[in-house]
């Protein structure tokens, strides 16, 4: 089926054709019927399969249908829950993609910015609101954001909201909201914890499960290879220099350790940028324009912005250090092989990390294909860096020149 064939208005049906939206994803093939039948949905679908326009598309059809019915009806009527400032930028960019051609108009409302601008674009009336949850209960506690209107929530990445500790204050926001509305749960992954709160927001939903025996997509191949701590560097250094071409995503554990391997390629002369927790909102929008645009292909992120990052055409995600959390693993390497597109999740795995390494086996019910790395190869990967730090491996150099001529020439014998 096609999205031609949807009943949907016009205006819907003209931008996702300008968008290349041409048949629906299978979470947007059960979604989509579901929502514009008004039923509360709770939604387990891999990302990268297409989850925001599964429920932006019906939202904006039945909000651009009762704005026609009811035109004198003012305030927000969707509000869409996300936990990173990345991701409510990107969902508000679907939504006025899809909605150009209606008059159902987005906002986005994160924190790490001045809110006035915010507060000035609220006060001139929207119809949907894609929040973080700080930024969005510090409005709401301030008045100038009003929900009692409100006809949808949409709750984007559950598990990664509670994960961040948001799950009190989601309880609390819904004593701001009307009971008769529509909610939406959407996440990659589900527990009990994320079972009890969606239990508890929604109403006789409609289950969708999407792949649960396969957590991550059919269309990344995934590999490990077993490199030292230390060395970990010289590799990415040489998965860098042997494609030149490709956008490479590489995941740390904290952003200390993004900014060591900033330093550590930028001293063999390979360009790339980070993005962590420790950079303001103008910082974070600057290194996601240079990396989309290919104008920088490395970035270096910590797990914080594992779900904030949608840059089409990823061709690598490298876990540089193992997540400590093995659901991570998923959302990590959820930022290639996204739609129809091929990708690669190659982790570099440490002696002390392979009990993370089956943990991450066991979640995805499923070995991860070694990469075997021998000896030799491995010893010039090492000696053939372009850290001029590392002083030690010239010295090995220097060793097996030594050697050879040791090897050639023969003692003379006496007589």
């Amino acid at each position: 089926m096609k999205f031609s064939s949807y009943d949907i208005a016009p205006q819907i049906k003209r931008s996702l054709e300008e968008l290349g939206y041409r048949r629906p994803t299978d979470i947007q093939f059960k979604a989509i019927p579901s929502i514009l039948n008004l039923e509360d949905v709770l939604a387990i679908a891999q990302t990268g399969t297409g989850k925001t326009a599964a429920f932006a598309i019906p939202v904006i059809e039945i909000i651009y249908h009762r704005k026609k019915d009811n035109p004198d009806k003012k305030g927000i009527r969707a509000v869409v829950m996300v936990p990173t400032h990345e991701l409510a930028l990107q969902i508000t960019e679907v939504f006025q993609k899809i909605g150009r051609y209606t008059d159902v108009t987005a906002l986005g409302i994160y924190g790490g910015v001045d809110q006035h601008p915010q507060i000035e674009k609220l006060q001139e009336g929207v119809d949907i609101i894609v929040a973080t949850p700080g930024r969005l209960f510090d409005l709401v506690s301030q008045k100038h954001i009003k929900l009692r209107s409100t006809e949808f929530l949409i709750l984007d990445e559950a598990d990664h909201m509670l994960d961040m500790g948001f799950y009190d204050d989601i309880k609390e926001l819904i004593t701001y909201l009307p009971l008769n509305r529509q909610t939406l749960f959407f996440s990659a992954t589900i527990n009990e914890e994320i079972k009890d709160l969606a239990y508890t927001l929604v109403k006789n939903a409609i289950r969708i499960q999407i792949s649960p025996k396969d957590p991550v997509s059919k269309n990344i191949d995934h590999s490990v290879m077993f490199v030292e701590m230390d060395d970990k560097r010289f590799f990415l250094e040489r998965l860098v220099n042997e494609n030149p071409e490709m956008k490479i995503l590489v995941f740390v554990r904290t952003k200390v350790r993004a900014e060591r391997v900033f330093e550590a390629m930028k001293r063999v002369n390979i360009k790339s940028i980070t993005m962590h927790g420790g950079k303001d909102q103008d910082d974070r929008l600057a290194v996601m324009e240079k990396f989309r645009t290919g104008e920088i292909n490395l970035l270096i992120a910590t797990d914080v912005s594992a779900r904030g990052i949608d840059i089409p055409g990823v061709n690598y995600v490298v876990n540089y250090d193992m997540p400590d959390v093995d659901e991570n693993y998923v959302h990590r390497v959820g930022r290639t092989g996204r739609g129809t597109q091929k990708g690669q999740a190659v982790s570099f795995c440490a002696p002390e990390e392979k009990p993370i390494l089956k943990q991450i086996e066991k979640f995805l019910d499923k070995p991860i294909r070694v990469l075997e790395v021998k000896k030799d190869d491995y010893r010039e990967t090492l000696m053939f860096t372009d850290d001029t730090n590392d002083n030690w491996k010239l010295l090995m150099k220097e060793a097996d020149k030594e050697q050879k001529t040791f090897k050639k020439k023969k003692p003379k014998k006496k007589k």
